[in-house]
């Protein structure tokens, strides 16, 4: 049998998504098919792609920790010039200290618990929560969208989305520079492939059930549904929270799945099983179900990049230095039965890439790619 091919070209390669888990389970097709569907209409629509968010945990990415921060200052003096009605406390700026512990810190692997005892290059929680939580109230949520975002003009509207996306690339590089320090074979880089404006559907009754196949198994060259709305999962939570009882202001921003969209993410790290028993418990101890599909505790798997033929290679260092250097995807391909294929040629050294993002955002400004 023949399956849909994804081509994705970055700056000088390409790799290739083949897609016949969409017939690993039964019926996952149908949801496979649904979302291959709604990518091929982004691409039909040529919708903007959203490179300033899309390699994470890239550890020797320009994008690093001092650009990440000059950059949300810049959103956070946008945001601080606009008069809201009622006013919005101002948003402080930051600096690296307040996202990462000090590389004179020891740095190294501890067993859980012990955290502590070699905070070195450790992200620091706080910031970070603090950046989402100025994004939850500025933007509110697709469902019910705040009076302050309603009333921004358009560049404040841009800016408060960028608290949210600087906000994930920031946790990202942070956690990977500090593995790259002591264990670089365990660096999690990932890809988030998300555009401007892209439809959102509901996900049907029996979709859920396949995040149960998978859970939070990651592969190398893993292809995953994206999540697609504003909030944060309940992994994120336990994860931030270090495992604690959760209070109402926490409860308040946990968000489940409940869209797709023809987007995707690639998990480029190691392959991992992931150890669940001490999320289980947390989950019990706050009265969360760890079998109830609803929750959509996991990921869904769609396909898998084919290393061997993409990069010659499958060793994750190998295929990680190979994409340092080509962090740009510059045309994306749909190859079946109906060819469909789209280029972006508007790169982050560009004098005008943030307009670019600007000018496809005034259509509508609720994204449909927003995490």
């Amino acid at each position: 049998m023949s399956y849909p091919c994804i081509k994705v070209t970055l700056n000088n390669l390409s790799y290739y998504i083949e897609l016949d888990q969409l017939t690993r389970y039964r019926d996952i097709n149908q949801l496979g098919h649904r979302w291959l569907t709604a990518l091929k209409k982004n691409l039909k629509n040529k919708l903007v792609l959203e490179k300033n968010f899309c390699f994470l945990g890239f550890a020797d990415s320009k994008r690093d920790l001092t650009f990440l921060c000059n950059e949300v200052n810049k959103t956070v003096t946008k945001i601080n010039e606009f008069n809201f009605n009622p006013p919005y406390p101002k948003l402080k700026t930051f600096t690296n200290e307040d996202f990462q512990y000090s590389d004179k810190l020891p740095i190294g692997g501890t067993t859980e618990g012990l955290e502590h005892t070699k905070p070195g290059l450790r992200l620091k929680h706080d910031a970070p929560n603090l950046l989402h939580r100025y994004f939850e109230d500025l933007q509110g949520t697709a469902w019910n969208l705040s009076t302050w975002y309603k009333q921004a003009d358009n560049d404040t509207k841009y800016a408060i989305r960028q608290l949210n996306i600087l906000c994930h690339e920031i946790e990202s590089w942070v956690i990977s520079y500090r593995k790259k320090r002591y264990e670089p074979e365990w660096i999690r880089p990932s890809q988030i492939t998300t555009f401007l404006n892209a439809p959102r559907y509901d996900l049907h009754d029996e979709d859920f059930e396949f995040f149960k196949h998978n859970r939070y198994d990651r592969v190398l060259g893993g292809v995953y549904l994206h999540w697609s709305q504003v909030g944060k999962t309940l992994i994120e939570v336990f994860r931030d929270e270090g495992g604690g009882k959760l209070d109402e202001a926490t409860c308040s921003a946990i968000n489940h799945q409940k869209y797709y969209s023809g987007e995707f993410d690639i998990d480029w790290g190691q392959t991992i099983t992931e150890e669940m028993d001490n999320y289980k418990n947390w989950l019990k101890e706050n009265n969360y179900d760890w079998k109830d599909p609803k929750l959509s505790l996991g990921y869904i798997k769609l396909g898998q990049v084919n290393l061997k033929r993409s990069f010659g290679t499958d060793d994750f260092l190998k295929i990680y230095e190979i994409l340092s250097n080509n962090l740009n995807i510059s045309k994306i391909e749909v190859l079946d039965s109906e060819n469909i294929s789209e280029e972006y040629p508007y790169t982050l050294n560009d004098k005008n890439w943030q307009q670019i993002q600007m000018n496809s955002l005034k259509r509508g400004y609720e994204s449909y790619s927003l995490r």
